[in-house]
């Protein structure tokens, strides 16, 4: 099972471009901080993450502001280069404030 689930903050959104297939696609950078329980003891999390929509959701992501939260759904894949993680995001809300 390839699953996403986690609240983040859009750091940097480019513009909205459109997929060769004519689907909208929006690429951005998300940052994550969170506190999470491994091997019986607390341990912080932070990341940045590179990150795709495509299809409506893309032009959803597009209206929301940079610096504000979501909470996300998606999938890891890889980029076009083949190097790394990319997250593709298949579905979100935004966010008040971040759930960490």
């Amino acid at each position: 099972m390839n699953r996403v689930l986690l609240t983040a903050r859009i750091v940097e959104r480019q513009a909205l471009r459109y997929t060769p297939a004519g689907l909208p696609a929006l690429d951005l950078v998300l940052d994550h901080e969170s506190e999470v329980t491994e091997a019986q003891m607390p341990r912080k999390v932070k990341l940045e993450v590179k990150a795709v929509a495509i299809g409506p959701v893309a032009k959803q992501l597009a209206a929301q502001a940079v610096g504000g939260f979501i909470e996300l759904e998606g999938f890891l894949g890889a980029p076009r280069n083949g190097r790394g993680v990319l997250l593709h995001i298949t579905d979100f809300t935004a966010s008040v404030q971040p759930k960490f």
